[in-house]
Formats: C-alpha cells, structure tokens, sequence
C-alpha cells in the first residue's frame, strides 16, 4: 500500500478543489463589478446564455430566458441610480460539484447614500468551454 502516494493524490485533489471555489468567487466578483457599475456589457459577457438562466430581483418575479434577463440587467444599468453602488458582501460561501458551482451571500447596497436593505442573494454559475458564466442570480430582500 502506497500511502505516501494516496496522500500526494488527497493533497492534489484539495488544491484543484480550492483552486475551483477560487475561480467561482472570481465570477462571483466579475458580477458584482458589472453591478455595482452599471456595466451592461460586462453584464452580458458573464451570462450564460440559454432559456435555463433566471434572475430574481428584491420584490420582483421570476424572469426567465437569456435575452429577457439581460433586458432586466439593461434597466438596472440604466436606472436612475448614482453608479458606482456601494455593495457590500457579507457571509459569502462558496460550493462547487463539477461544473456547477453556487455562492450564498448578503447584499448590503447602498446608492446616493441610500441603503437598498438587506437582500439574501444566491448566485448559481456553470462552467462552459473552462469559463464559469453565471446562470441564475436570485436576490430576496431580508429584514434588518
């Protein structure tokens, strides 16, 4: 028995492991620039593209489809708002199975020195062609 070799081979798998939350956070990021910044074309770079992807906006349905989410992002992008949004993450966890990962996290957003509250957010990205894309951004406003 090859102990010293089953080892190496734990060890490789923990690394390739983290290396893989690592670049979801990354996406995750990549996400929340395009966010915070009003970018609408870093926005439609980072989506995946299909009907299977959906966005739930704080106080919003269900929207569902590629072209329908990144109209909800155009409108978002050009809203009203003072861009940059001052977002701030809190408790983020990350999990990755294959080529699904998720992130979990609290959005604390605020614009104009306005706080939007608190939303619970879950972000869902899958990985295509060795880029991880985001599929389905889900955002619930939560009570203080």
């Amino acid at each position: 028995e090859d102990y010293a070799r089953a080892a190496k081979i734990r060890d490789d798998l923990r690394i390739l492991h983290e290396g893989t939350e690592a670049s979801v956070l990354a996406a995750n990021t990549r996400f929340y620039n395009a966010f915070k910044n009003g970018d609408f074309t870093a926005m439609y770079s980072i989506w995946a593209k299909g009907d299977h992807v959906y966005v739930v906006h704080p106080g919003a349905g269900r929207i569902s489809g590629y072209d329908v989410v990144l109209q909800s992002w155009e409108m978002v992008c050009n809203a009203d708002y003072e861009f940059p949004l001052n977002i701030d993450l809190k408790n983020i966890e990350v999990h990755v199975r294959g080529d699904l990962g998720y992130v979990t996290c609290l959005e604390l957003v605020k614009t104009k020195g306005k706080s939007w509250g608190k939303q619970i957010a879950t972000n869902v990205f899958e990985k295509t062609d060795g880029t991880w894309y985001i599929c389905i951004h889900h955002a619930s406003h939560i009570e203080e």
